[in-house]
């Protein structure tokens, strides 16, 4: 079962970063069509990675789909929030009303990334709002799951995430990490 998990997860984060490494697709900036405030030019996902409150904010006012998924990860703004750490933006899209239970294309739940990624604020914000604890993603695993290896286990699968997703600003520290997990767990429990 240990193996299964770990084998899950390693998959999981392989299909995350595989994600992450190809450009973000643009969504439709298409605006409500009963508010004639336009949206902006960037979008949502990009301006997460690039922590732009401001454009997050201005494609709300502007009606645009908060919970458009990338095309090829299927990660929405929320969860690409919670995957990077970006606190003030997930915030504002959990109190725009984002849907917390929409999957990337593995399964996982802006909740998955907030926890796997010890994203402690997020995570709090995420089960204040209700957020559903007992999703399992594609592998099988409730975001409590993936928090509850050990962490030399999981430690390697970090370090090629941190290489590989430095470049978008994916930024982990390895010691907050080891400590954090098991508080996650402990949320979540």
């Amino acid at each position: 079962m240990k193996t299964l998990q770990n084998n899950a997860l390693k998959a999981l984060l392989i299909l995350i970063t595989v994600a992450f490494l190809l450009p973000a697709c643009s969504q439709s900036n298409v605006s409500n069509p009963q508010n004639s405030i336009t949206a902006p030019d960037m979008d949502m996902n990009t301006a997460v990675l690039y922590n732009n409150l401001e454009v997050i904010r201005q494609h709300i006012e502007a009606g645009t789909n908060i919970n458009a998924k990338e095309p090829f990860s299927g990660s929405t703004p929320l969860i690409t929030a919670a995957t990077f750490g970006k606190t003030e933006i997930a915030k504002l899209l959990i109190d725009a009303g984002a849907d917390l239970s929409i999957t990337n294309n593995d399964g996982s739940t802006p909740l998955h990334a907030a926890a796997f990624f010890c994203r402690t604020e997020i995570v709090q914000m995420l089960i204040d709002a209700h957020a559903d604890q007992t999703l399992r993603n594609n592998f099988g695993a409730t975001p409590r799951e993936t928090v509850i290896a050990a962490f030399s286990e999981i430690k390697p699968v970090y370090e090629m995430m941190q290489q590989q997703l430095a470049p978008m600003g994916l930024q982990l520290d390895m010691q907050q990490l080891e400590k954090a997990r098991p508080v996650i767990a402990m949320m979540l429990q």
